[in-house]
């Protein structure tokens, strides 16, 4: 399983830096730096975060928990 701060590590790479991270989901760029050191995040947030990375990282990898495990292409 990956950390959670590395799945919003590769969100903000995906977008170039936290405040424009965050000006996608709808937060402040402080909120992103809290979650780089969070143990967990809402089920919004995941789907926020899905929809700004077109599933680069996926709520599945963020809240598995709520989500369950990603389907593959072969498990379809």
């Amino acid at each position: 399983m990956t950390k959670l701060s590395t799945l919003i590590s590769r969100a903000v790479r995906y977008h170039g830096s936290q405040s424009k991270l965050a000006a996608k989901v709808g937060c402040s760029q402080q909120q992103i730096a809290y979650l780089l050191k969070a143990k967990s995040i809402t089920a919004e947030m995941a789907m926020r975060i899905d929809a700004a990375t077109e599933g680069e990282v996926s709520k599945h990898q963020l809240r598995p928990d709520i989500f369950g495990p990603a389907q593959t292409e072969s498990a379809a």
